[in-house]
């Protein structure tokens, strides 16, 4: 078990409860030690307070209780990751059962045993690896006016209304790209983490961590801390900003601020990404357990039915049946958006030594129809060393781009 759980917490549970269960106060058992529960159906089955949206529930059986309260009931319990060691000793004669239900992957870095970042990189990574990330790190931030920032404890409604506009701009315009439906996005969802995030981080349950570009935040990063654990609940960055890997950038700014607070574990949460992989040195999965009175036809027959249910959603989930879904699910909410069409392939022309060629008109790389644009321009930084507060792209009565930086001039042409 960990300590100081925030999904537990009271602020967390009263918030969710507002948003999905008409602000009713959570169910509590004899039987059962620091978890809540909501009734969702005239069924008697009883469901964790916060649902799926958790990322890690913990419990344990109250042995000196000796309650019965369990009885014609069924709990069920999302979330709960195997590295917490949730195993409730039910005493044999006891007519309370549990069923296990292995669902999504989860992934962490373990840090207990690495004295700086160093260390973690050395152990992690190849020393080519090492060189490309540490370079991604550095040209992004020699091109852009790069800060970052942890809000941890204390932040102004003000800044935080800011963060978390930038937050959903970030994330609808990520996933537009990639045409898929984000449930993060869901109206309710979305509003029920607005609601839920500021409380938490004056509380110093939750944090968000913010990289700036200027004044402008290009990758917002919501986690949810624990006394020992910081879990990543939702991760975005600029896509314009892709060719620097912001994901990386993140990802080794969070691991360093786990390492200087001497937090143990970074927690990716469940689902399965490349990137997961590559950074994690932990898999375990994720289980739904299922306490359920086996003198109960009723609560035996449900529970067993539930457990049935969700082992066939793992199988389809293991056949990758559910990014397919989101696909189909985010095309028929935008039947009339545009058709993506295939990329084009472009080069830089060095133009360095020739005038500039008049007739010229400046983009501006700030408006929203411009950024595929601005991603080539990015690209141009990129690969020239260039500094974006030198940067100006234009282009001709022909529609010919041109970027234009301190040291270097380029035609952009298409192959």
């Amino acid at each position: 078990m960990i300590q100081n759980n925030p999904f537990l917490s009271d602020t967390y549970t009263s918030i969710w409860s507002k948003h999905f269960d008409h602000g009713k106060k959570p169910i509590k058992f004899n039987f059962l030690k620091n978890i809540g529960f909501y009734r969702p159906k005239s069924l008697p089955l009883y469901v964790n307070s916060g649902k799926t949206l958790t990322k890690g529930m913990d419990y344990s059986l109250d042995s000196e209780q000796c309650s019965d309260d369990y009885k014609n009931k069924v709990f069920l319990i999302y979330d709960v990751p195997a590295y917490f060691n949730i195993k409730p000793l039910i005493p044999s004669d006891s007519a309370l059962k549990l069923y296990q239900s292995k669902q999504y992957p989860g992934f962490s870095v373990e840090l207990g045993q690495y004295g700086n970042f160093n260390e973690y990189m050395l152990s992690t990574f190849s020393k080519s690896s090492r060189y490309k990330l540490n370079k991604y790190k550095k040209r992004f931030e020699a091109c852009f006016d790069v800060s970052y920032k942890m809000y941890y404890g204390d932040i102004t409604k003000e800044e935080y209304d800011t963060v978390f506009d930038s937050f959903k701009e970030l994330l609808t315009k990520r996933f537009d790209d990639k045409q898929i439906t984000n449930n993060n996005l869901d109206p309710e969802e979305w509003e029920f983490y607005y609601d839920v995030a500021y409380p938490l981080i004056l509380e110093k349950k939750a944090s968000l961590f913010v990289i700036y570009d200027g004044k402008k935040p290009i990758g917002v990063t919501l986690s949810y801390h624990s006394d020992s654990v910081l879990f990543d609940a939702i991760t975005v960055f600029d896509i314009d900003y892709g060719k620097f890997h912001l994901g990386s950038v993140t990802i080794m700014k969070l691991i360093e601020y786990c390492l200087s607070e001497k937090i143990e574990v970074f927690d990716f949460s469940k689902g399965y990404f490349d990137y997961k992989t590559r950074w994690s040195n932990k898999t375990y999965d994720f289980e739904y357990h299922i306490l359920y009175d086996s003198a109960s036809f009723t609560s035996k027959t449900l529970a067993f039915g539930l457990k049935s249910f969700f082992d066939f959603k793992q199988k389809l989930r293991d056949k990758n049946v559910n990014e397919r879904l989101h696909r189909f699910t985010y095309k028929l909410k935008n039947r009339k958006a545009e058709v993506k069409t295939p990329e084009t392939q472009f080069k830089f022309d060095d133009i360095s030594s020739d005038p500039i060629p008049s007739g010229l008109t400046e983009i501006d790389l700030n408006l929203s129809e411009n950024h595929k644009i601005k991603s080539l321009a990015f690209e141009f930084l990129y690969l020239n060393d260039e500094c974006s507060i030198n940067l100006k792209a234009f282009t001709d009565a022909s529609k010919q781009y041109y970027f234009i930086g301190k040291t270097k001039k380029v035609k952009v042409s298409t192959t």
